[in-house]
């Protein structure tokens, strides 16, 4: 049984940083990764990394954005900088797209 336990949400002002953290019990995955979803917009890739390190980045949050993972914690981490009121949204931690995370709210708000 995997388990999957995301921290690190919250509310901060446009500028500011968030580190979202993502454990996950059991078995390792291939490829780990962060959607989000916004209220009235469909569940979006936000980033995604290899066990090799390689990595993917949405457009709107590359350069802001970076993804890492520590495999003897098998926990993957997305450092968020320069946040913007648009990446408010629900963030969800995938592994390989067969688990989910029960989600962390992210608000970025004067």
């Amino acid at each position: 049984q995997v388990q999957v336990v995301e921290s690190g949400g919250g509310l901060v002002q446009p500028g500011g940083s968030l580190r979202l953290s993502c454990a996950a019990s059991g078995s390792r995955f291939y490829v780990m990764g962060w959607y989000r979803q916004a209220p009235g917009k469909q569940r979006e890739m936000v980033a995604s990394i290899t066990l090799y390190n390689n990595t993917n980045y949405a457009d709107s949050v590359r350069g802001r954005f970076t993804i890492s993972r520590d495999n003897a914690k098998n926990t993957v981490y997305l450092q968020m900088n320069n946040l913007k009121p648009e990446d408010t949204a629900v963030y969800y931690c995938t592994l390989g797209h067969e688990f989910w995370g029960q989600g962390t709210q992210v608000t970025v708000s004067s």
